[in-house]
């Protein structure tokens, strides 16, 4: 398919797509008067792109993955892939034990608003946000 189906089909610009292109994540064809055709290959690798993206991968180790992907499996391969998994997975477990704390924050709010109850919390609220702030900022640099 041509870069304006790709590109719709898959929610991204044409200039996502050709970046992704020039950055060697994804290998259109060339037809003879110059159009990418975009095959199976591409959708499926950029699949793989958008999915690593939403779990937090950098375009970088995107590259290495869909290199690692197409690498002979081999001791070393499965070894730099675990590696990042592993890595991914305790920042992973951050954001969702982060997230479950902004959830009950969140309910807690809601809760004291409905019974008018939110004011007399006010300095329970800001200490509880606090920490959440904690978290976040200490999990982002580990």
């Amino acid at each position: 398919m041509q870069i304006k189906e790709f590109t719709e089909k898959y929610g991204i610009s044409g200039d996502t797509a050709r970046y992704y292109e020039d950055e060697g994540l994804l290998h259109p064809l060339r037809l003879h008067n110059g159009y990418r055709d975009y095959d199976e290959g591409c959708e499926q690798a950029l699949k793989f792109i958008i999915v690593l993206k939403k779990l937090g991968f950098s375009l970088q180790e995107i590259k290495l993955m869909l290199q690692l992907e197409q690498s002979p499996m081999s001791t070393q391969c499965n070894l730099n892939s675990e590696n990042m998994f592993t890595v991914k997975m305790g920042h992973i477990r951050q954001q969702v034990l982060f997230y479950q704390s902004a959830l009950k924050a969140l309910e807690l709010v809601t809760d004291l608003m409905e019974n008018g109850e939110f004011k007399k919390n006010r300095q329970m609220l800001n200490h509880l946000f606090n920490e959440m702030y904690s978290s976040m900022n200490s999990g982002s640099h580990s």
